[in-house]
């Protein structure tokens, strides 16, 4: 169970560099880049069939804020605390 925790919580901070470092992806450089690639490979698929269930959430004129991520920390943290 301890082994657990420990993995859902390095996917969540996974999560969080993943979606800091997803615009700046193209300018990492070495063993940065090998960890965004580790992470990205497992986010996009889930993320990909999460946004066929979760439209972006329109929080102004023209603005809509990608509700895939939060979702998926959401879920993330649920499992961290029920597991």
């Amino acid at each position: 169970m301890y082994i657990l925790h420990i993995i859902i919580n390095v996917l969540i901070v996974g999560l969080f560099l993943y979606s800091k470092l997803l615009p700046y992806k193209d300018k990492l450089s070495g063993q940065f880049k090998s960890a965004f690639d580790f992470f990205s490979s497992i986010f996009t698929p889930v993320l990909n069939s999460l946004k066929s269930l979760f439209k972006p959430f329109e929080v102004g004129q023209g603005l809509s804020v990608d509700m895939t991520q939060l979702v998926l920390l959401v879920i993330l943290l649920l499992l961290n605390w029920f597991f």
